[in-house]
């Protein structure tokens, strides 16, 4: 006869009333206790009646995947498991051990035991309790890997959209519920800071005609106004020239050339040229600092950076600038636990709130810029898109003092006198981090 599933372990306790509410206390622990031995996947604990001296009773099932599993737990931890029952609550209980094991006398076909095809727990349900897995055995479709890969953008009740509502209207409240404990309908913090920080600078800078190039045809190069103003101007210019050289106020030169094209030269200059470092002294510089600075060295990043108009050197910026703003997070959650030394948060829960706010950040400036965008692209007015710009431009504060006010909880004057110091905290933040992404940049060109 074939088991239907494996054995389970039925203990009855019998406990004195006037410790029942300790002892229940140890039996929780207890049963987690349990569940950590291998081989041992459910467990249940139930109430019965008082036995007839008044005693209360619990009967507790242990569920075992296997009649090995159960061997193995009697020979060797089932002893000390027992023991610790006794050393707590000696002579105040009665305990009573039967195994109990499945058949197939009832009615209907049993069904075989499923597993999980991960990590071989038994499946009570759709997903495994153990590791999370779907409950499949079949080969995933094309349309399955769509929908786990899109799945949490296109459900309306994903994390993704969980996450975002709130980051966007309600600020702080995201911080708050996640140090509540809340935190599985969300999105980890870190991963959505990370894919808004990407969003964000793939929105602002990503250029399909530069990037993509190939996708697109050539365009005739369009002479400017200003191009076309400029050639007009040297037209009328070499025709009042002739004529005042026929009337003989003028000499031109029988080379060819005149004062005005003899100053033209004169004006052009050599490449580096711009780079005039005689008045740098590095004197004033600390030691370690003036030994990397010296005047050669930045006369040769000068003439790098001015050989191609600077182009290698925003490239190279724009490169350095999600690296500045991630080194800016645990500076501002310093600032914010010196601000708040009796809130009684660890450095941690300062920086959650950094993180939270930075996505808030990159989710406006990405809304920003597609909106400005698409206003151009369908031809909106200039008007209602500069309005709704500036409007999200100055919530970007407003909602950083209402997120001080809800996860902080204190009055509101030390509020704004707080949010004050935190945003001169951040401009002279972003000016030191954008100066050394820069310096950075500078020296890598």
């Amino acid at each position: 006869m074939t088991n239907a599933s494996g054995p389970i372990v039925e203990v009855t306790i019998s406990v004195d009333r006037e410790i029942v509410d300790q002892f229940d206390e140890w039996l929780e622990r207890h049963v987690e206790e349990m569940l950590q031995i291998p081989g041992i996947y459910r467990a249940e604990v139930f109430e019965l009646e008082d036995d007839d001296q008044g005693r209360a009773r619990r009967v507790a099932h242990y569920h075992f995947a296997s009649n090995a599993d159960l061997e193995q737990f009697f020979s060797g931890q089932a002893e000390a498991m027992q023991q610790s029952a006794s050393d707590r609550f000696a002579g105040r209980f009665e305990a009573s051990r039967r195994v109990l094991r499945h058949t197939d006398i009832a009615e209907g076909e049993q069904k075989p035991v499923e597993v999980c095809l991960n990590c071989g727990t038994k499946l009570d349900a759709q997903y495994c309790g153990n590791c999370g897995q779907r409950a499949t055995s079949r080969l995933i479709s094309v349309w399955e890997l769509l929908r786990d890969a899109f799945g949490d953008l296109l459900e309306l009740d994903s994390r993704l959209w969980r996450t975002l509502v709130p980051l966007v209207i309600r600020p702080g409240q995201l911080t708050r519920d996640y140090l509540q404990g809340r935190r599985a309908r969300f999105m980890p913090p870190f991963r959505m800071y990370l894919i808004l920080s990407i969003v964000f600078f793939l929105v602002a800078f990503f250029d399909p005609r530069e990037e993509l190039g190939i996708l697109f045809e050539p365009q005739a190069p369009a002479a400017s106004e200003s191009e076309e103003s400029a050639s007009d101007a040297d037209a009328i210019g070499e025709e009042v020239l002739g004529d005042l050289a026929e009337a003989g106020i003028i000499v031109v030169d029988p080379g060819g050339t005149d004062a005005a094209s003899d100053a033209a030269e004169d004006d052009d200059e050599e490449p580096g040229s711009n780079c005039d470092l005689d008045d740098f002294d590095s004197a004033d510089l600390p030691r370690w600092l003036a030994s990397r600075l010296t005047e050669e060295r930045l006369q040769v990043m000068c003439d790098r950076i001015i050989a191609d108009d600077g182009r290698a050197f925003l490239n190279k910026l724009l490169n350095n600038v999600p690296a500045a703003l991630f080194v800016l997070l645990p500076l501002m959650a310093l600032v914010l636990k010196i601000l708040y030394p009796l809130s009684k948060r660890f450095y941690v829960e300062h920086l959650l709130f950094v993180v939270h706010y930075h996505s808030f950040v990159f989710l406006i400036l990405s809304l920003q810029v597609l909106f400005t965008r698409l206003g151009a692209l369908f031809h909106v007015p200039e008007t209602p898109i500069d309005v709704t710009v500036f409007a999200a431009s100055l919530y970007v504060p407003v909602y950083l003092y209402k997120a001080l006010r809800r996860v902080y909880e204190q009055r509101r004057l030390f509020t704004i006198l707080k949010f004050l110091i935190l945003a001169f905290a951040y401009f002279t933040g972003l000016i030191i981090m954008f100066g050394l992404a820069a310096l950075f940049a500078a020296f890598s060109v």
